[in-house]
């Protein structure tokens, strides 16, 4: 096998943070900051990638490392990574086609996506942008238990294979680059019941999960205590996130939080994480620690951003090969060979931030100037 690339012309996008350069110069400068902003000082933010960059690696060598698989099984689904596309709202403000386009890039490439309630053009529309494919739907509660259930039914009614509760959105945190420019998204200027959500609660949980047969997952776990109280209730999947820094300032980073999470569900669910994940080794450090998948949330809009559907597409392409390439050079043929005995706490390099994954971009500019 040569070590020469001989399939013709270079791609249009060749590394991933020349889709952040392109979603850059593609997006409004509103939309871009939404998408990369965090909650008052954005400290939260920058310890989600701080937590990434403060893990290392602890390679082995001398292995057949010929055929290397990167796939995985996450809800019962069959997936080419371990990825899911985390909901993001108002997506309608990224792209025309709002949330049928991650759909569709899930479907084309075979990962899942969480649609988000708060993205047009809504659950029924994008379930038919990809039929067949497995999705699953996120909500913010905005209604009475009437209101939940009716959601609920049509999620199942639309073939979505679970469903999902966003636990850390109590209020808005409050994003200052959001604020300073006096904006607001498309999903944000009308009025919205978030009532619903300040006395949604744990007796709610366990009424929902008594009444209907979909996987029940909880995004925004971030303590062992809580952790145990989705054990109890009988949680699907155990969702750790801190909303991307975008609503409590000053808590951990997500990967700081994960061991906690992952000993105390101890194999009886699913783990998922979000937060500062940017590049294919953040995905191998996660599934090391005990992740059964990875929710991307700011790459994937810079991935939408730079060129819709077919930009995801290719942000999934590159992230497979990042993969790929780090599984290989630890010596294990797929994710399932790792463990923590391939990690080791290590001081970061760079000053972190949302785009800190990405040196080259930063040359980009300085050479443009």
């Amino acid at each position: 096998m040569s070590d020469i690339d001989s399939s013709g012309d270079f791609a249009e996008f060749e590394t991933l943070h020349e889709l952040a350069k392109a979603a850059k110069q593609n997006l409004s400068i509103q939309t871009w900051d939404y998408l990369m902003g965090g909650a008052d000082t954005e400290t939260t933010l920058k310890r989600n990638r701080l937590a990434l960059d403060m893990v290392g690696f602890r390679p082995r060598v001398l292995r057949d490392v010929e055929h290397i698989d990167c796939g995985a099984t996450v809800i019962g689904q069959k997936l080419n990574l371990p990825i899911i596309l985390a909901p993001i709202g108002s997506l309608q403000d990224f792209i025309p086609d709002g949330g049928a386009a991650p759909t569709q890039a899930a479907a084309d490439f075979g990962v899942l996506h969480m649609l988000s309630s708060r993205s047009e053009p809504g659950l029924e529309a994008v379930a038919e942008a990809a039929p067949g494919h497995p999705k699953i739907f996120q909500l913010y509660v905005r209604g009475d238990a009437d209101w939940v259930d009716d959601h609920i039914e049509r999620a199942i009614k639309a073939g979505y294979v679970a469903f999902a509760f966003t636990v850390d959105l109590d209020y808005y945190g409050r994003r200052e680059r959001d604020l300073t420019k006096r904006y607001r998204t498309t999903s944000r200027r009308t009025a919205s019941a978030i009532e619903w959500q300040y006395r949604f609660n744990w007796d709610d949980v366990k009424r929902i999960k008594d009444k209907f047969d979909i996987p029940l997952i909880l995004k925004g776990i971030a303590t062992a205590e809580d952790a145990a109280l989705c054990m109890e209730h009988g949680i699907d999947g155990v969702y750790v996130s801190n909303h991307g820094g975008r609503q409590l300032d000053h808590g951990r980073g997500g990967l700081e939080t994960l061991p906690e999470v992952v000993k105390e569900v101890a194999g009886r669910a699913e783990v998922y994480i979000d937060g500062g994940f940017m590049r294919g080794t953040d995905v191998v450090k996660a599934i090391a620690m005990g992740a059964n998948a990875v929710g991307l949330g700011r790459l994937q809009g810079l991935a939408l951003g730079a060129k819709g559907r077919e930009g995801v597409v290719r942000m999934l392409e590159l992230l497979q090969t990042e993969i790929k390439i780090c599984l290989g050079l630890l010596g294990v043929n797929s994710l399932a060979e790792l463990d923590e005995s391939y990690l080791h706490a290590v001081q970061p390099v760079e000053t972190p931030g949302p785009l800190s994954a990405f040196p080259l971009l930063f040359e980009d500019y300085l050479n443009e100037s």
